[in-house]
């Protein structure tokens, strides 16, 4: 997607590699400290079983299968050339090395020109960041996407989420130490945050030299501690106006050159219960573009 408004992922790679990248998304059997019992069996309050993964292609496929059964899919419907092997299932640094090293080695094939790994903070080491690294050459793309939320202890010890920011500014100065492209990933209305707390976190990332953000809303999804506490009434969700505005403020804080990764991610529609509207991402990236046109800014405008 080309904006205007924002620097989109789509916009950046298909500058860097002279056309549209598409990403095939893989589960490799990786687990989550937060719910193995080394930090709890509970997780986060708003992580659901998937592990914030679409399971689209894996359903007990080797991991190779997954890359080819997804490459062969977009393929065949956009007449794609190049991809970016995401590992995106819970967190996928947190197995000892050597293990990381066969799973990482498998996706480098044709026409892969880059990998990403979402993981957490605390599930990274010097080791692990070493090895990372070593793919870095050849002009891919690598990068490490880090779970983040908040900025803010307080919200981050309420979500259950097992770590503390400084774990977060430890992983990334590490990370880009070794030239690793960093993505962070927030959520926005969080429980008990204002809105200017939302902006701190928001000026915060923009002070960090961090190259990528996934924003989020916050979504109620079967089976959470959050849906329990929707149920309960202890919690607020934002409206999509009330979204829309705290993303405009959002991005006008950030540096222009930050790759804007997502804007909306909703969960599987099934299991979410609230909110209803969130859903249609083409829909609210319209609606985005809209209210910065109405505004006269852009992603940056503030910085």
């Amino acid at each position: 997607m080309t904006s205007g408004y924002f620097l989109s992922f789509s916009e950046y790679l298909k500058k860097i590699f002279g056309e549209k990248v598409y990403k095939v998304t893989l589960d490799a059997g990786f687990s989550c400290p937060n719910r193995d019992g080394s930090l709890s069996f509970d997780g986060c309050i708003f992580c659901d079983d998937s592990g914030s993964f679409s399971r689209l292609y894996s359903n007990n496929l080797s991991l190779s299968e997954q890359l080819s059964v997804g490459m062969h899919k977009i393929q065949d419907r956009y007449h794609a050339k190049k991809f970016l092997a995401y590992f995106q299932a819970y967190s996928n640094t947190y197995k000892p090395l050597s293990e990381l090293k066969e799973i990482y080695d498998q996706v480098f094939v044709e026409n892969i020109v880059g990998m990403s790994i979402g993981t957490r903070p605390d599930c990274v080491d010097e080791q692990k960041l070493d090895l990372i690294s070593s793919y870095n050459i050849n002009n891919r793309f690598i990068q490490i996407e880090y779970g983040i939320q908040s900025i803010h202890d307080k919200t981050l010890k309420l979500i259950n989420r097992g770590h503390d920011f400084q774990c977060f500014q430890e992983a990334c100065q590490k990370s880009k130490e070794r030239n690793l492209k960093v993505c962070a990933h927030v959520i926005l209305g969080l429980p008990n945050e204002t809105h200017d707390d939302m902006l701190e976190t928001a000026k915060t990332l923009a002070s960090m030299n961090i190259d990528g953000i996934k924003i989020h809303m916050l979504a109620v999804m079967e089976g959470t501690k959050i849906h329990e506490m929707y149920n309960e009434n202890k919690i607020n969700l934002m409206s999509e106006d009330e979204y829309i505005s705290t993303v405009c403020d959002f991005l006008e804080l950030l540096p222009p050159d930050m790759i804007i990764q997502r804007l909306a991610g909703n969960g599987k529609r099934e299991f979410r219960i609230q909110p209803r509207w969130l859903g249609k991402k083409l829909e609210l990236v319209g609606k985005i573009e809209k209210e910065f046109q109405k505004r006269g800014s852009k992603q940056g405008s503030k910085y």
